[in-house]
């Protein structure tokens, strides 16, 4: 019989290309999200596979996830609130759903028996680090309180595989980007906020002088990365993921094309993101496949997909921003 692979927030970015890659493999896929910020039309396009099945629920709520688990042989928790600013101005929603919805999956996984675990945790837990490429062993310095319940998040995921012996691993991802990223009404992660900006007409909003470096992930080589560690032996492995580089926003400014206005730069935020990705290449064997451009030149492609992504303008975004710089400065 083929294996079962539960997915919390299978319908959103990340999520849902995981789905495809579980599908693909012919495992049969059950996805829970609440769809706050997933869409049902990011798996349209398998609504008819027979081997798929999507629960609407919420993680927070430990009674809406009774009996779900039962049959799963693999969990990919990925369901969680992310963007700084939220997490800011709403710290509850966030612990609600980041460290309360984290806890649910890891006892529904644990009571039903689940032989793997992966938890998603973030390169945002780093803060601002002190070395590049940051390792797993950096210092955590979370920055605002979506960073602070990642890494809440992963520490509960680490205790329920010590006390519990529930098999698990955690990677925590730089970066992510391409088709389907999030297109919500919040503030958020640089990628879709310039892709509406350039659908628009409008000039792309760049950070201070455009120079800081990102490590800019494509989508599949996480979705990969994820289906290499369930499948493998390996528990109790944190390991990062990251593209093996890191690019500047001016890059991606070129590589998108179009005009570009400056925005003040932001308190807390990295001049640099860059992953040291030897351990996951050590014990996994896992590379990135996708290169910057090659990524890029695909996002452009699906470009339709944030016809309906607000656009932001440097006004709207130093009042969207307001608060960050209030409580971070």
């Amino acid at each position: 019989m083929p294996k079962t692979a539960l997915v919390t927030g299978g319908a959103g970015f990340i999520g849902s290309h995981l789905v495809d890659l579980l599908l693909d493999k012919g495992f049969r896929v059950r996805v829970v999200d609440n769809f706050s910020t997933g869409r049902p039309e990011n798996l349209a396009h398998r609504a008819k596979d027979p081997a798929l099945t999507l629960i609407q629920a919420d993680i927070g709520e430990a009674r809406a996830l009774k009996g779900v688990f039962d049959g799963a042989d693999h969990v990919y928790h990925l369901a969680a609130l992310a963007d700084i600013v939220p997490s800011i101005q709403a710290p509850g929603e966030y612990f609600r759903s980041n460290v309360d919805g984290t806890f649910n999956v890891l006892e529904a996984a644990r009571q039903a028996g689940v032989g793997r675990f992966l938890y998603t945790a973030s390169s945002s837990c780093y803060g601002v680090p002190d070395l590049y490429p940051t390792p797993e062993s950096a210092e955590m310095r979370p920055q605002y309180p979506y960073a602070l319940t990642k890494m809440l998040g992963e520490q509960l995921a680490m205790h329920w595989r010590q006390v519990y012996k529930l098999p698990l691993v955690s990677l925590r991802l730089f970066n992510v980007f391409g088709p389907r990223s999030r297109t919500s009404g919040t503030y958020g992660a640089v990628f879709g906020v310039f892709l509406a900006q350039k659908l628009a007409g409008r000039p792309l909003t760049i950070v201070g002088d455009g120079t800081q470096t990102r490590d800019f992930t494509y989508v599949t080589d996480v979705a990969r990365a994820m289906f290499m560690a369930v499948n493998s032996e390996l528990s109790g492995q944190i390991m990062n993921v990251g593209s093996g580089g890191h690019y500047s926003v001016n890059r991606l400014a070129g590589l998108l094309g179009g005009e570009t206005v400056a925005v003040p730069k932001r308190p807390g935020e990295p001049e640099c993101t860059f992953a040291d990705t030897t351990r996951i290449g050590r014990l996994l064997g896992w590379r990135p496949e996708v290169s910057f451009e090659q990524g890029v030149a695909e996002v452009l492609r699906n470009i339709d997909y944030w016809k309906e992504a607000p656009v932001w303008t440097p006004e709207t975004i130093a009042e969207a921003t307001r608060d960050w710089f209030k409580y971070l400065s």
